[in-house]
């Protein structure tokens, strides 16, 4: 692993873990507000299929962020795979079914920026939370 990843202070983990959890709570009540005021459907635009996806997400990214909260791997690993296919799912929408630009869509911005974040960050959070439900894990190095 990389040195620095070994030395990065715990505060700093924290801090990070929790600004994910949080942005992941946003995004779980984006997608329940939607969900209550539109349906499974809420984006008449897109396929069902992605609207699916994207009502599916109020699930899931509650889920990591409680993962998260409780210091699981299994939290930034879900975080991982939520960013990395929002991400492409909206790029999807965006230039394949809206024909627009990253620029003209400031939510994609703003997505963008947040998987740069996670996915930037996981191996270093990773390592610092605990596997699955062990309570103790003598790998794990405080």
């Amino acid at each position: 692993m990389i040195g620095w990843m070994h030395h990065t202070p715990r505060k700093v983990v924290m801090l990070t873990g929790v600004i994910a959890a949080v942005l992941l709570f946003v995004g779980a009540s984006v997608h329940v507000a939607d969900l209550l005021n539109h349906g499974l459907h809420p984006y008449d635009w897109a396929p069902g299929w992605l609207n699916l996806y994207w009502s599916s997400l109020a699930l899931f990214d509650a889920l990591a962020a409680m993962l998260l909260i409780r210091g699981k791997r299994r939290g930034i690993d879900l975080a991982c795979v939520i960013v990395a296919t929002d991400l492409a799912a909206n790029w999807y929408a965006v230039y394949g079914i809206q024909h627009s630009s990253l620029t003209a869509q400031p939510g994609l911005q703003r997505l963008t920026v947040f998987a740069a974040l996670v996915l930037g960050t996981a191996p270093v959070i990773r390592r610092h939370l605990t596997n699955g439900d062990d309570v103790s894990n003598p790998s794990r190095k405080p």
